[in-house]
């Protein structure tokens, strides 16, 4: 009785919104197996979903399903050490080496830099440089070939283990001279966030967010491939034996990427959390006033985009991410009036070759909630 009661709400919700349920039919359209999109502002809720929660089935992904949420989990890890930058057990402009001696890092880097993408540290899942060499990393679904990932995709990673091959190779660029996006930095705020409370990050995050906000459907996983139902499911395709293959990989172990893009959640639990964040809730003031500060190559602040919308959207704050055919964004207004959270599923592939349909799919998506469909603004992948 709940589920069609459930369902009844969102065709209802669907009716009262049909300029957002286009969106979501021609995203699938355009390459993806199915989209959920929630949406809150000036008109309430919204919530619909489009396409489907398996290939080749005909039930539509969850509303509210689970769904990997890839590089979002760096919000997360940001506000840990952002909170804990708050009670003075961080600095945040001291050097990481100071809290992590054992890695012999380059004592320019501060905390801050980890945060930011300006430390220079090799990015340990790999580098392209701006002549176009490529610099790799562990095997991961998109520097490698797909055969070698798909073989190994249950394979547990120590964070310690991905810092240290990130250590030996040459470092991008000083300290504090640029921005590069690395997964490396991330790994190093999960262990500063370990070094500091004598406890994993998993239970830090678990205390310090998700039980305070309530966020039942998100989860760290550490290496545990398992994901809570309900789910859309998650693809890859490769080449074998000179035959393309389509495997499911819903499940796989996300320890390859370690505080930086592992963890678990909802459309509805991101909206939860980046409405408390932009809120206030989580930390005071001046520091979330640092976070939304961006760098003026990137955008990036301490863990969180900071994007113009296009004309009349105004600014928004965001992060978005993507993990192996399961992709998720997350969205606010910086007063938290109006969010975009969405779930997709998609057939990925080593090539990325979804990359540019996600890429219009973001730039649809916010144009239609923050822009009334009047601007075709640029958005960044991660």
């Amino acid at each position: 009785m709940a589920r069609k009661i459930t369902a009844a709400l969102d065709a209802a919700a669907g009716q009262d919104r049909p300029e957002l349920q286009k969106a979501i039919e021609e995203i699938v359209d355009s390459g993806f197996v199915g989209v959920s999109l929630r949406v809150h502002d000036e008109r309430g809720e919204w919530v619909g979903s489009a396409g489907a929660a398996e290939l080749g089935g005909a039930a539509k992904p969850p509303t509210n399903g689970h769904v990997r949420i890839g590089s979002n989990t760096k919000t997360f890890t940001a506000t840990l050490v952002l909170q804990l930058v708050a009670e003075g057990k961080i600095g945040l402009d001291i050097p990481a080496a100071d809290y992590l001696p054992e890695f012999g890092l380059d004592e320019r880097i501060t905390v801050r830099m980890l945060l930011q993408h300006t430390s220079g540290v090799f990015n340990f899942s790999g580098e392209v440089y701006d002549d176009g060499t490529v610099a790799l990393g562990i095997p991961i679904p998109y520097s490698t070939t797909g055969q070698e990932w798909v073989d190994n995709r249950f394979k547990s990673y120590q964070p310690e283990e991905l810092v240290r091959l990130a250590l030996s190779k040459p470092a991008r660029f000083e300290p504090g001279t640029d921005w590069s996006y690395s997964n490396t930095n991330y790994v190093l705020a999960r262990l500063l966030i370990e070094k500091v409370t004598g406890r994993s990050c998993a239970e830090v995050t678990q205390e310090r967010i998700l039980g305070p906000l309530g966020l039942s459907g998100t989860v760290v996983p550490d290496t545990s491939p398992e994901i809570p139902e309900p789910h859309a499911h998650a693809y890859y395709r490769y080449e074998d034996a000179g035959r393309q293959k389509t495997v499911d990989v819903t499940r796989h172990n996300p320890s390859w990427i370690s505080a930086g893009g592992d963890m678990i959640s909802t459309t509805q639990d991101l909206h939860t959390f980046i409405s408390a964040l932009v809120g206030g809730e989580l930390l005071p003031a001046k520091l979330l006033a640092e976070m939304c500060t961006p760098h003026p190559k990137s955008g990036f602040g301490l863990g969180l985009r900071v994007q113009d919308a296009g004309p009349d959207g105004g600014t928004v704050l965001f992060h978005n991410g993507a993990s192996v055919g399961h992709a998720a964004l997350m969205y606010s207004t910086p007063d938290g009036s109006k969010t975009l959270t969405a779930a997709l599923n998609c057939v990925d592939d080593a090539d990325l070759s979804i990359g540019e349909a996600f890429q219009k799919a973001m730039q649809r998506l916010v144009n239609e909630v923050f822009c009334d469909g009047q601007a075709d603004p640029a958005q960044p992948t991660d």
